[in-house]
């Protein structure tokens, strides 16, 4: 078992206002290492390396998640959102707040230079975070959303 908290060292004080994208990085970085050695030479995780993620690991990052927004935030709380989207991302992506409107046009939120997604855990919608990247398409979030570790409620507990 990978020893991730190393990874979290920064948000353990509980604030709710860390610098945009600090638990994006975090969150990635471990996927990232988790994965394997052919991620991490390229910087991001292919979808069919999920499977390869240990359980415990995951689950560790979750609690995490849920530990440091309140139940607000992790893939837990976005697996219900998906559930509740009946697995439609554009639905989901409305109901975790990662859409935005510019005029009458709706578009997904930018991550990258100015961020648009919302780090306050008093604001940001239930399910906002972790972000995970689409830009290769849908199939890595959902990946997640279906591993394993959520069969069950065992995530729960402290090893």
């Amino acid at each position: 078992m990978l020893q991730i908290i190393g990874f979290f060292s920064l948000s353990d004080d509980s604030s709710p206002n860390l610098p945009p994208n600090l638990h994006f990085k975090f969150t990635r970085d471990a996927l990232i290492v988790l994965a394997g050695s052919k991620a991490k030479g390229r910087d991001f995780v292919y979808f069919t390396e999920v499977k390869n993620i240990p359980s415990t690991d995951l689950a560790t990052i979750e609690r995490l998640w849920n530990k440091f927004s309140g139940g607000k935030f992790g893939y837990s709380v976005q697996k219900k959102k998906w559930r509740q989207s009946k697995g439609d991302f554009e639905v989901w992506c409305k109901k975790i707040g990662w859409t935005t409107t510019d005029g009458e046009v709706e578009r997904k939120k930018r991550w990258f230079g100015a961020s648009e997604f919302t780090y306050d855990v008093k604001k940001a919608p239930e399910g906002h975070l972790p972000l995970t990247s689409a830009l290769r398409g849908t199939s890595l979030i959902k990946a997640l959303l279906n591993h394993p570790v959520w069969d069950n409620d065992d995530w729960t507990k402290e090893p």
